[in-house]
């Protein structure tokens, strides 16, 4: 068999197997989170698509310099949220294609806090 003569039956069957390899990799699609990157720093908005690792946020806001309500890790600012006076968070922006390191889903708390953030200015 060659991949030329494959039925439109097998080819479903394929995809499917694949599929069923990326279970639980594509669960936080449609909701708001936190991605951090390597090089591109901290970021948020809802995640749109997924693939390997990366991924397209759309109403995104780069966390430039982020300080979490309680706690002192990324962890604690989707739980808790950030502290607004101490944190910088950029104007959204429609759609950001990121290289994520780490996914992290929001809480309502966080949700608020971030989304109510003001939009930081130039010194």
């Amino acid at each position: 068999m060659t991949i030329d003569n494959l039925t439109l039956g097998e080819i479903k069957e394929l995809i499917s197997l694949f599929g069923k390899n990326q279970e639980g990799l594509n669960d936080h699609i449609g909701e708001k989170v936190i991605i951090r990157t390597f090089s591109a720093g901290v970021w948020f908005g809802r995640l749109e698509k997924k693939c390997g690792k990366e991924v397209i946020l759309s109403n995104a806001r780069r966390m430039w310099r982020w300080w979490a309500k309680k706690s002192i890790s990324l962890s604690g600012v989707a739980h808790h949220g950030i502290d607004q006076e101490k944190s910088k968070i950029c104007p959204r922006i429609s759609k950001q294609w990121l290289e994520a390191i780490e996914i992290i889903p929001l809480s309502e708390d966080a949700i608020k806090s971030l989304e109510g953030a003001p939009d930081v200015e130039a010194e």
